[in-house]
């Protein structure tokens, strides 16, 4: 790569989770011009799964799909000059790297693949299916300044997968934050892929169908101060504006203060501006120094995991409930081992006369958990299927239970930067150590800024959703969960940054009473922030609440009706 040149960088992405939309990677390659194409195939979920192929297979642990994307694609990139950056090596990058240089043999392309490897720390955390290390984006940059075509790596964190064909690009230092935190951001809005344009949006209402339908996969312009354009292809499905980079923004963040390998980003020194049709810039970002610990995510057999779901039609919802759950307590006490962990819950779908059966009925989940298979498997299995003509009225279940499946569990836990080995392997074999930032700050948390005065007192208000005025965006990060809320206008966000405290937060979500809270306030986004420590458990792979990965908490939040100003409505 051409170093200190004022030339744009254009990174596209084309994956933002293992099973993204196959034909991304070619749309992406021939839709426009770009510089580098990205793919995150990656998640704390992800990272179980590709544990236990490897235990099945040592020379599996990556995503098989990013090799068959590429049969059909490497030839495309290396005609067109476009660069390829992944993480989807997953566990095993090396072995993702030779099977991508076999292909290109095999394709007859002179292509040049490197890969990054130092983020397993499995050995040192015992009893552990996978421990990796959260690495930044300078591996990646010393392969690209070393002239790879392909870069694979392991567990790097989404960002790097931008910031490291930027930092090679623009030739910049670890030390020049300001330029690397802009990056992160930008790459933080690419990593999901068609959630920056417009997929699974707040107001997607507000935009005919037919652009909703396939949207494209955003690209951003990365510039050498570090500003950014992001922006899609033209001609491709969905939408790209203030609204929907503002939404990736706060997705799975906490604080002010957005941390990562490389560099700490300020999310509250943000400015965003439309900059023409489907393209939004970034800009004003601050960085500091980076934290003096590594994240690492520690994911853990956790035991296995069963369920059964009782369909409850007609009359009497509460009382079959009741009923069913009575007699499926008493026989698993008996039962020879029974389940540690049991949880009901009843989901109320039924509709007073109701035109079809499906619309009468309710749920009622049993979910149960055990370090042993049997416990959550025979027990559950037998003393369910025996109380099918002794029950209720009308009693049948969704799918009888099974035998019961394992089920992760996952933490994160923190080490000093040199505890992961981060190594640039290069094309020719060379080993390029990386070393860890020399210059770190303790992540201290930013004072809530000065708010803005509220609305008059006296106005009317009228009964409605929080989401006609605001919008939201959640998801998890281990066992929490964060919940960013937005709105669009100077006069809702005086209102907004009033009323919805903490303590209203938790009055308008009451899965989260007793749990800690805490609400961030990033005025230039016009947003707040909240992290709910706990909700989700040991984390996705346990499956601890009917959303395990808190993705539609946001739109729960948004559903609840509190007092608004008629001006706003």
């Amino acid at each position: 790569m051409t170093l200190h040149t004022p030339q744009p960088l254009r990174i596209g992405n084309a994956s933002g989770f293992y099973g993204d939309r196959f034909d991304a990677m070619r749309e992406m390659l021939t839709g426009g011009e770009l510089d580098v194409l990205t793919g995150d195939y990656l998640a704390e979920l992800t990272m179980l799964i590709l544990g236990r192929d490897r235990l099945k297979d040592p020379g599996a642990g990556y995503a098989r799909t990013f090799l068959r994307q590429l049969e059909e694609c490497l030839g495309l990139a290396h005609e067109r000059g476009v660069r390829i950056v992944t993480n989807a090596g997953g566990l095993n990058p090396a072995g993702l790297a030779d099977a991508v240089r076999e292909l290109a043999a095999r394709l007859g392309l002179p292509v040049r693949v490197a890969h990054v490897e130092g983020d397993d720390l499995t050995a040192t955390h015992p009893g552990s299916l996978a421990a990796h290390a959260y690495l930044g984006g300078f591996g990646i940059a010393a392969c690209l300044r070393e002239g790879a075509d392909v870069v694979v790596t392991g567990r790097v964190t989404d960002a790097a997968l931008v910031t490291g064909p930027a930092a090679a690009h623009f030739g910049w230092a670890p030390t020049d934050y300001d330029r690397l935190a802009g990056a992160v951001l930008a790459g933080h809005v690419l990593e999901c892929g068609t959630q920056a344009t417009g997929g699974n949006y707040a107001f997607f209402g507000e935009r005919p169908l037919r652009e909703l339908l396939r949207p494209g996969f955003p690209l951003a312009e990365i510039h050498e101060d570090g500003t950014a354009v992001i922006t899609k292809h033209r001609g491709t499905g969905g939408f790209v504006d203030i609204g929907t980079v503002t939404a990736q923004l706060l997705y799975e963040t906490g604080g002010a203060r957005y941390a990562g390998p490389d560099v700490t980003a300020r999310l509250d020194s943000v400015r965003l501006t439309e900059d023409g049709p489907d393209r939004v810039r970034i800009d004003g970002v601050r960085g500091e120094a980076p934290p003096p610990t590594l994240k690492v995510g520690v994911n853990r057999l956790g035991g296995f995991r069963n369920e059964v779901a009782f369909v409850l039609t007609g009359l009497d919802i509460e009382a079959k409930a009741e009923l069913v759950r009575a007699q499926m307590t008493d026989a698993l006490a008996l039962a020879k081992s029974s389940p540690a962990d049991v949880r009901w819950e009843l989901v109320r779908t039924d509709r007073p006369d109701a035109p079809t059966e499906e619309l009468a009925s309710a749920l009622l989940r049993l979910v149960v958990r055990d370090p042993d298979q049997g416990a959550v498997g025979r027990a559950l299995s037998g003393a369910a299927i025996e109380l099918a003509l002794a029950s209720y009225p009308g009693f049948h279940v969704l799918a009888p239970p099974g035998k019961g499946a394992p089920y992760g569990v996952f933490e994160d836990v923190y080490v000093p930067h040199g505890a992961a080995p981060h190594v640039a392997v290069l094309h020719d074999g060379r080993r390029v150590a990386v070393a860890p930032p020399q210059d770190t700050a303790v992540l201290d948390e930013v004072p809530e800024p000065a708010l803005p005065e509220p609305p008059a007192p006296g106005h009317r208000t009228r009964r409605a959703p929080l989401g006609h005025v605001a919008g939201a965006r959640s998801g998890d990060k281990g066992g929490n969960a964060n919940v960013g809320v937005w709105v669009r206008t100077d006069e809702a966000w005086r209102w907004l940054c009033h009323e919805l405290t903490v303590e209203r937060f938790r009055q308008l979500l009451p899965e989260c009473e007793g749990l800690t809270v805490r609400r961030h306030v990033l005025p230039e986004l016009r947003a707040l922030n909240f992290v709910v420590e706990g909700i989700l458990g040991a984390g996705v792979a346990a499956q601890h609440r009917f959303d395990p990965q808190a993705k539609a908490l946001g739109e729960w939040l948004r559903a609840r009706h509190l007092d608004i100003p008629e001006a706003l409505l």
